[in-house]
């Protein structure tokens, strides 16, 4: 069996998610959902789903919940750019809309791709199967396991780099990469600017127009990243796993994943906790949104009679409503501003 995509089938290497099938070639069937990102239509109509254990983008029709391949071929991995089934992904995780096209980080293949809405893929940074922390432009840069990823609204990417402990910076009309806070292969959980800041295997990101809040899963906490690399811990303890609803620091995460915001509140998936917390940004106030703390389930209701098992990868429309990647469960659910949860039928 191939280790890498053993370790793309879990996702985290430290043990977070639960393995799908694993192994190399087309020897595997199972589907690992994790990234999902809307179309940008003020009422959005598709899903957009990185499907990491089949190499696939999906998209799913949120009117008739039907599923369709947009780009890949399902269990097989490679490195292609090509249009739609030419197209080849190594795990993706992290999926983002900037301007009009998609973009995503092909984790395994250490590269951040382009995907249009016609299927087309192209790589923009990043040389595939070339791990490394270095800044350059387009193939020149190296990346370490990328995995979340947000546009600033077409100019910039944000990017994730797990393995590097570090947040990236991709200029989309020119592929050049810079490394805007963390150090490169050095984790740890201080609080600075630029390289002087430290993260532990990051996952999301995401941008609110002003700043950066990213998932330092971890070290169980969220973070504040400005645009110009200053970092500070916004909520959660570094090192200190845990279920508790307070303000900043006080509260407690167990291996915080995917992350949104509506410009008001932060939402995290809180993985191992199998919950959905809020986050008021101007507060730091946390409390829980949906899911019970230790309680795994599909259970679909409001608030703590929902059931999630290890939620992951996440999007919100303007109308408030998430579009939760329920990772063990294998299925998309919805939980909008009042903490209500339904699981939508589209089948993977």
């Amino acid at each position: 069996m191939n280790l890498i995509r053993t370790l793309a089938a879990c996702a985290l290497s430290f043990g977070l998610l639960a393995c799908g099938g694993g192994g190399s070639g087309t020897t595997t069937t199972s589907s690992a959902l994790i990234g999902v990102a809307l179309d940008r239509s003020v009422s959005p109509t598709k899903l957009y789903v990185t499907n990491s254990d089949n190499d696939t983008v999906q998209v799913v029709d949120l009117v008739t919940n039907a599923v369709t391949t947009l780009a890949g071929l399902a269990n097989t991995t490679g490195t292609a750019d090509g249009t739609g089934t030419v197209a080849r992904f190594n795990s993706p995780y992290g999926i983002a809309l900037s301007g009009t096209d998609f973009y995503v980080a092909d984790t395994y293949n250490q590269t951040i791709r382009k995907l249009t809405t016609a299927g087309v893929v192209s790589t923009l940074a990043g040389s595939a199967g070339t791990s490394g922390s270095l800044d350059g432009t387009s193939a020149a840069a190296n990346f370490y396991i990328p995995k979340g990823l947000v546009g600033d609204g077409g100019t910039n990417l944000y990017v994730v780099d797990s393995y590097n402990h570090t947040i990236r910076k991709v200029v989309i009309s020119t592929g050049v990469v810079s490394t805007i806070a963390g150090y490169g292969g050095t984790p740890g959980t201080t609080d600075g600017t630029g390289t002087a800041a430290k993260f532990y295997t990051p996952f999301g990101i995401t941008y609110d127009g002003t700043d950066l809040y990213v998932t330092d899963t971890a070290n169980q906490t969220v973070r504040k990243v400005t645009t110009s690399g200053v970092v500070t811990t916004w909520a959660g303890v570094a090192g200190t796993a845990g279920s508790t609803n307070d303000t900043g620091t006080a509260a407690k995460f167990n291996y915080p994943t995917g992350i949104v915001n509506d410009g008001t509140n932060l939402y995290v998936a809180d993985s191992e906790n199998h919950v959905i917390r809020q986050i008021v940004i101007a507060t730091k106030v946390v409390t829980t949104l949906a899911g019970t703390a230790g309680a795994s389930g599909s259970t679909d209701g409001t608030g703590a009679a929902a059931r999630f098992n290890r939620p992951i990868g996440l999007t919100i429309d303007s109308a408030g409503n998430m579009y939760v990647v329920d990772q063990n469960y294998t299925k998309i659910r919805k939980v909008t501003s009042a903490g209500v949860v339904t699981t939508l039928s589209a089948s993977f």
